[in-house]
């Protein structure tokens, strides 16, 4: 087998669907995370994107959206991202669909795709290490037909995270280990993801993926039929009058469910590569503050979209503040966040901005729908 042959392959799945709770009232439904300023002035997506197209001519990037606005805007952000590249979905149906959809339009471009995957909200480094990973990744999923996993060294307990148990050592690729995947684990309770995060077993779900098209169709079609048929159904619409149409029926009946659920807990046919890189998927505020240039104070300042923005700060450090047009004033309260938008303002503690989700929960369960 010519050892180079997956290259000719190689394709790149963005997913960019996510909401974004954590990081409200900035991250709305309108404006979710991944297309916000927050990293020297560039969006999330933008950054992945780039990232790809490092490796890959943009013919060989594709994405799976949720909404025609926010495909407009990636293309208002990326003009030169292919517009037919960019996939909508005319319904949110979790990530087990919109990796089943991706690998069905790549397929129907080349039977023989392998694709990394990446959400449009992570950030990494050193890029060059990432980018390695996923290649020598692309290179066992393609010949080996498995279904590979990006394993993370968990930097510290994290319950907000699945996580992934190697088993054995299958073999190393131009300086990346693999291993046979024992199973996923469900997001821990504290006590027990300080269990994972000290034993050398035991890795962060980064949510990533590696595999060839056919072999996640396959994968579908035995532990997610109803995902398969549906897709089945939509790529004989494929280049059609009646594509959109189809795939709005099909989606009507998909069914909505993670890809950890839908195939990666059920599959044996799983490997994980160990990832020797940086990753964080820009969870909460606290990650943000985490991986942004700090002042001497160690402060983050963060200008909003409305100009005129001030910040009076008398003894507070270790902070995060959104500034969006007002004067903020901040008098020794160390450790805070602080997010001021048109609509909302936010005042937390940086070690619970995790719990930003419970105010969004409330603000549905309120039906206070303007502020989401």
């Amino acid at each position: 087998m010519n050892s180079d042959a997956h290259k000719e392959h190689l394709y790149a799945l963005i997913l960019a669907g996510g909401g974004g709770t954590r990081l409200w009232p900035k991250s709305t439904n309108k404006t979710p995370k991944q297309f916000l300023k927050m990293f020297e002035g560039k969006t999330l997506m933008q950054i992945t994107y780039k990232r790809f197209r490092k490796i890959l001519p943009r013919e060989k990037i594709y994405c799976v959206t949720v909404s025609n606005a926010y495909k407009k805007e990636i293309l208002n952000e990326l003009p030169s991202f292919l517009s037919d590249n960019i996939i909508v979905e005319p319904a949110r149906r979790e990530t087990g669909p919109a990796h089943g959809l991706g690998a069905a339009y790549i397929y129907k471009k080349d039977p023989d795709a392998v694709i990394v995957t990446e959400a449009a909200d992570r950030l990494v480094k050193p890029v060059p290490t990432y980018l390695k990973t996923l290649k020598a990744a692309a290179k066992v999923a393609y010949e080996d037909r498995v279904l590979i996993a990006i394993g993370v060294e968990a930097r510290y307990p994290h319950t907000g995270l699945g996580h992934i148990k190697r088993g054995i050592k299958i073999k190393e690729v131009n300086g990346i280990n693999f291993f046979k995947l024992d199973k996923f684990v469900e997001k821990p309770p504290l006590i027990l993801a300080k269990k994972y995060t000290a034993s050398p077993n035991y890795y962060w779900n980064a949510g990533q993926f590696v595999w060839r098209a056919d072999t996640l169709l396959n994968s579908l079609a035995t532990h997610a039929p109803k995902i398969k048929s549906n897709l089945d159904d939509i790529s004989l619409a494929f280049g059609t009058k009646n594509e959109k149409q189809e795939l709005k029926k099909a989606y009507k009946k998909m069914p909505k469910i993670a890809i950890d659920y839908a195939i990666a807990e059920k599959e044996k046919n799983m490997v994980v590569a160990v990832a020797d890189f940086f990753w964080t998927d820009i969870g909460d505020w606290k990650e943000v503050w985490e991986n942004s240039k700090k002042d001497h104070l160690g402060n983050v300042i963060i200008d909003g979209n409305e100009p005129g923005g001030e910040i009076i700060n008398i003894d507070t450090s270790d902070a995060l503040i959104h500034t969006n047009g007002r004067l903020i004033a901040v008098i020794d309260v160390d450790n805070i966040i602080v997010i001021d938008t048109n609509d909302a303002l936010l005042v937390c503690s940086k070690s619970k901005a995790q719990n930003v989700k419970q105010i969004v929960n409330r603000l549905k369960e309120l039906k206070k729908e303007e502020y989401l």
